[in-house]
């Protein structure tokens, strides 16, 4: 940031600046795994449901006052389990971004101005 002149407005140069990338990009990559995490569970879940008989303290209590929908799952049938979905959704995003980066480069104004599709600097 030093090199190209660049700062962070309310913040002081130098470790401040550091300190404040450093908490931002913590809490952002914290966020980021617990919906990883989600989205790859939620899939499982609702296929079979939450086991935990065999855990000593929680398990009884778990089974007696769960609800039955959560222990038992909801007994749907996915075709792509939440890593498949992530992978699906990563390449269509890829793709699409290749395409447009071919677009721009091409200077093709009739798709890039009129459509979805726009460049970084348009």
């Amino acid at each position: 940031m030093r090199k190209y002149g660049g700062f962070i407005p309310g913040i002081r140069p130098g470790r401040n600046t550091s300190e404040y990338i450093n908490r931002i990009l913590t809490r952002l990559t914290f966020v980021g795994g617990v919906y990883l995490a989600i989205v790859c569970l939620l899939p499982e879940w609702m296929i079979s449901g939450i086991h935990l008989q065999h855990l000593w303290l929680v398990g009884n209590w778990f089974d007696q006052h769960m609800w039955r929908f959560v222990l038992d799952g909801l007994n749907v049938q996915f075709y792509f389990g939440g890593t498949s979905l992530l992978i699906v959704v990563g390449v269509a995003m890829d793709t699409v971004q290749q395409l447009e980066a071919q677009l721009v480069m091409r200077n093709y104004d009739g798709f890039v101005r009129k459509g979805r599709v726009r460049g970084r600097r348009s």
